[in-house]
């Protein structure tokens, strides 16, 4: 059930976001919005990809004129990715397209079952973290 709600969130999400931003980038345009600059090896690791699928995907973003890579100053041999003017408008429309759907999604809970729900989640995603942690 989750993984199929995942999926049509993920869907939902690209039907409100504009044309240029392809499944999958999403996750990537928020990051950099949270933390713009990040190292291609930081951001591989905070979303849980390879690095070489974050290459493909920040090549096609910067195709698209949505982000920017810039090399490290203290060290040449980093990459830094940055969002461009587009990018940072793309980034907040997907932002808020997850909120409005966040919003949607819990409309009919109550404060209490929105509590309940919110820890069921943190204890579900700790339990992964320490699955992904093992088994790395």
């Amino acid at each position: 059930m989750m993984g199929h709600i995942m999926k049509l969130h993920r869907h939902n999400v690209h039907i409100v976001i504009q044309d240029d931003v392809y499944p999958g980038q999403p996750p990537l345009l928020t990051r950099l919005l949270e933390h713009d600059g990040l190292s291609q090896k930081e951001l591989a690791m905070k979303m849980n990809v390879k690095p070489a699928t974050l290459t493909v995907m920040i090549n096609r973003m910067a195709k698209n004129g949505l982000v920017e890579r810039r090399s490290d100053p203290a060290d040449q041999r980093v990459s830094r990715v940055y969002l461009t003017e587009s990018g940072r408008k793309a980034a907040v429309d997907v932002k808020e397209a997850v909120e409005r759907l966040e919003e949607r999604s819990f409309s009919r809970f109550s404060e209490e079952e929105k509590a309940v729900f919110r820890h069921m989640l943190q204890r579900i995603h700790e339990e992964q973290e320490a699955f992904r942690r093992e088994n790395s």
